[in-house]
């Protein structure tokens, strides 16, 4: 983890949040963000103070069916700490966030200058915060490649493998799990994961399923 993430048991109790369908912040993951909507504007303002982190959480249905302007959420997010910030000529702001642990939702508040804001429990995800190659066994990446090979030709998404290859295990799981265009409960479901050799276990399945299903797609349209 960076020097600059507080430590676990200094974790803030209120974070505001910011509900996105279909992205995807993990921990130790790098999310890039362009901010232009008012409100969100006004909740990266304030969260410009320390400790620098806001809660990416995706509503529990998707926006474009959901008829209200502010959305059941998922329970369970990740927190992101504000590690690089630019104002544009045009008013936004564009921003990296570096995922430093998942936590639960214990409770909405009132909103603060129109963005949401809830109380939150991180109790049960003090491993986030830890190096997961002291603790995880190496994952078996020889199993991921065929199916993330045939996952991006179908979807003709171009793959720089030589980076790939070189990136660790925790790193890769992130990488693909956050930047891949899967459904959002099979992101949320990724995020929920115990741990990183699960969610790289969940990530292969998704991956295969979704190769099934485009062979299927494919005999059926011939």
């Amino acid at each position: 983890m960076s020097p600059f993430d507080p430590p676990f048991d200094e974790l803030p109790g209120v974070l505001p949040v910011f509900p996105l369908t279909g992205v995807l912040l993990l921990p130790r993951g790098r999310l890039p963000l362009n901010i232009f909507e008012p409100r969100y504007l006004n909740m990266i303002r304030d969260g410009l103070a320390p400790p620098r982190m806001i809660g990416m959480i995706q509503p529990a249905k998707a926006q474009s069916e959901a008829e209200e302007t502010d959305p059941k959420l998922y329970a369970t997010g990740c927190a992101g700490r504000i590690t690089q910030f630019e104002e544009t000529d045009d008013g936004r702001f564009v921003l990296s966030l570096l995922g430093v642990c998942r936590f639960d939702i214990v409770e909405e508040l009132a909103q603060q200058n129109g963005y949401r804001r809830c109380t939150v429990d991180w109790s049960q995800y003090a491993q986030d915060m830890t190096n997961p190659a002291e603790t995880a066994a190496p994952f078996n990446r020889n199993r991921l490649r065929p199916p993330l090979e045939r996952y991006f030709q179908r979807r003709d998404i171009n793959a720089n493998w030589d980076a790939i290859d070189k990136l660790d295990d925790d790193r890769l799981i992130n990488t693909i799990a956050m930047l891949c265009p899967f459904a959002a409960p099979e992101k949320q479901a990724l995020l929920e994961a115990p741990g990183q050799i699960q969610r790289g276990e969940l990530l292969l399945a998704i991956l295969e399923m979704a190769s099934m299903a485009d062979t299927d797609d494919n005999e059926t349209r011939q």
